[in-house]
């Protein structure tokens, strides 16, 4: 595991970054269109609540990844950094630990989920089933653990040095 998986995995981090902005900007467009149709034209549509929900849970689940990968998600760090560099260590490798077992758990459950839920119509917005609804939380779960797989393996993306394209060294 190399140079190779970490080039994979900036693609798919690029990729994953421009999903989950266009799901934000997406979500931010369409709840006030909701929200003036409601209020000012009397005549609520059905479809901005269940597109800024998808959006939602689209740019949360693929976003955390990115988050996960930038190494900007939030963390706690009162306690790490009052230890040693031996304890930081440990509590660094429980914590992706922890997270790696999160990712598994929530791959396996919303697979299931989306499996269970893939020929249920969602009346509100017919063009996509419950089930397609669903379908960034084990996309985002196996983002995130392809991301975990290289943190472990390669040590954090954000701590490496910048590979310019077309430099010689």
């Amino acid at each position: 595991m190399g140079e190779g998986y970490s080039s994979v995995m900036d693609v798919l981090y690029r990729i994953s970054m421009w999903i989950a902005g266009l799901a934000l900007l997406v979500m931010v467009a369409v709840i006030p269109v909701g929200i003036f149709a409601r209020y000012v034209m009397n005549s609520a549509l059905s479809w901005p609540e269940p597109i800024a929900i998808l959006c939602m849970v689209t740019f949360t689940f693929i976003g955390a990844a990115v988050s996960y990968r930038a190494g900007s998600h939030i963390a706690v760090s009162m306690v790490t950094d009052r230890l040693g560099e031996m304890g930081r260590r440990i509590c660094f490798i429980g914590a992706d630990l922890m997270l790696l077992a999160i990712s598994i758990f929530i791959l396996w459950y919303g697979s299931t989920l989306c499996y269970e839920l893939w020929q249920q119509p969602v009346a509100e917005f017919p063009i996509l089933t419950a089930g397609e609804n669903y379908l960034p939380l084990p996309i985002g779960s196996a983002i995130m653990l392809l991301f975990i797989i290289e943190k472990i393996c390669r040590g954090a993306q954000y701590q490496r040095p910048v590979v310019m394209l077309g430099s010689t060294s």
